[in-house]
């Protein structure tokens, strides 16, 4: 059935602007009242609404249409394909081969069963979220968490809110709103999306001190610079970048007895804090907030989604009077987490009570310590396959490379993997465009992968890659 009949008394139009039907003769069309059923009628009419317009633009710019344009099988297939990509979710499941084991665009830490379980209860049931099922009246949701943090870190108190930049942000205007805070120059840290600790500190309320230079700073600095506006003394963990040669840095422990002497709290921000040492499993040596409590630190800011390998958060411990002053600022209800992110750290923070299985059941220490020689045989299993997906494209090999932390953490060092190596066939003039054409192909398959371009070459590193079935079963669907 072709629509353009149902715009004139049967005489042929005069102008191009008549054939377009009305919205409601299209809602009305068989096909068209099928998809109202399936995705509502509100979607659907605004889609209709939508596709005319378009239309009847083109007709009034004497723009060519198809001859079919507005017949029913037509125009019911561009709304269905509309609907049915309106109705995706924008937040999509995807292979992160990229070698950045936290990587920050990709959703960092992957949360263990037992965390995802947990999430999935707090979000489908009611829950005690705030109730002290003990006593029968309203608890704290801090609760649920702190005697876990407590027992885990050593700390007298602890409070958690949604991210570690909101828990510098709520400690700095807790502890030193109109006052002096001093830090080294080094550690003026800019984090993702530049956020920067100069422009935290100055939404805080803080008068920042910075002492020493970028690349050397002493004791001394710290201590004539004290003054009675002085309200802490703050070290910055630099975890996303390293300054090396000619340096100098001033310990925490000697900062925690300077401060002390004049009865000032020392705040460490750590950044993205680890619970473990990594050393024990072979990793290199990330500090810990229990090594910033040992030292003196009286309290300590880090992040639960990156090494700790949580949910999305920022944790602060330490003196229990300080944690007080801080839960009792305002903003800390502004800043708050959810009953969903308090029931995934809650299910992570168990996985460390039990620190000899801890690398098999946390995905993120997992994928760190993976053995070489296991991401090496992953690799070569999926050479074939893959070699053949892309015969006459590219070539595949496989390839030693390194992997990264990610999210800051531990900048300088590498951790040795092996990748599939996708070089074009192409070479010379072209060769950008080809690989931008394979990178694209990977991206558009049902469950996008995510690689990165390397001297020449797509490549993805398999250290990440648990789901090998995954990959292997969709390479039929890339096009090029």
């Amino acid at each position: 059935m072709s629509l353009s009949s149902l715009a004139a008394d049967g005489k042929a139009p005069t102008t191009p602007l008549p054939t377009i039907p009305s919205v409601d003769r299209v809602l009305n069309l068989p096909s068209v009242r099928a998809l109202t059923e399936s995705y509502g009628r509100a979607i659907t009419t605004t889609a209709v609404r939508q596709l005319l317009a378009e239309l009847r633009e083109q007709l009034t710019g004497n723009l060519d249409l198809p001859a079919d344009a507005f017949a029913e099988t037509r125009l019911a297939g561009v709304l269905e394909q509309r609907l049915y990509a309106a109705r995706q979710p924008r937040l999509r499941p995807v292979l992160n081969l990229t070698g950045t084991v936290l990587h920050t665009n990709l959703g960092r830490a992957r949360l263990p069963d037992e965390a995802v379980a947990a999430v999935l209860m707090a979000a489908s049931q009611a829950c005690n979220l705030e109730y002290d099922l003990a006593g029968g009246a309203r608890g704290d949701r801090d609760d649920l968490i702190e005697p876990l943090l407590r027992e885990i870190t050593g700390a007298e108190a602890a409070t958690v809110v949604n991210n570690n930049a909101a828990a510098v942000f709520l400690a700095l205007n807790s502890l030193g709103q109109r006052k002096q805070v001093i830090v080294s120059r080094g550690e003026l840290v800019e984090i993702g999306g530049a956020f920067r600790v100069p422009d935290i500190m100055a939404r805080a309320g803080c008068r920042l001190q910075e002492v020493g230079t970028t690349n050397r700073t002493h004791l001394k600095d710290f201590a004539e610079a004290i003054d009675a506006k002085t309200a802490l003394l703050l070290k910055v963990h630099t975890s996303n970048y390293a300054i090396q040669g000619f340096t100098a840095a001033v310990e925490e422990a000697a900062l925690a007895q300077l401060a002390h002497s004049h009865n000032l709290p020392f705040m460490v921000d750590l950044g993205s804090g680890t619970l473990v040492n990594l050393r024990d499993f072979g990793l290199p040596q990330e500090p810990t907030p229990m090594d910033s409590l040992a030292a003196g630190a009286d309290l300590v800011t880090f992040s639960g989604d990156k090494l700790l390998g949580g949910s999305q958060a920022g944790i602060l411990i330490g003196r229990r009077d300080l944690i007080a002053r801080i839960k009792k600022n305002p903003l800390k209800r502004a800043l708050r987490v959810d009953k969903m992110t308090l029931a995934a750290l809650e299910a992570v923070l168990q996985l460390y009570r039990d620190p000899e299985r801890l690398a098999v059941r946390l995905p993120t220490l997992r994928l760190l310590t993976r053995a070489v020689a296991d991401i090496e045989r992953t690799a070569q299993t999926l050479s074939p396959a893959m070699g053949a997906a892309l015969a006459g494209v590219a070539q595949v090999e496989v390839r030693a490379c390194h992997s990264q932390i990610g999210s800051g953490s531990l900048p300088i060092d590498r951790l040795p993997s092996f990748c599939l190596a996708v070089t074009p066939i192409v070479r010379g003039k072209g060769e950008g465009t080809a690989l931008k054409k394979i990178e694209q192909a990977f991206r558009n398959l049902p469950v996008p992968v995510i690689g990165r371009v390397s001297e020449g070459a797509f490549c993805l590193d398999l250290r990440c890659l648990e789901q090998v079935d995954m990959l292997q079963s969709q390479l039929g669907s890339l096009r090029f």
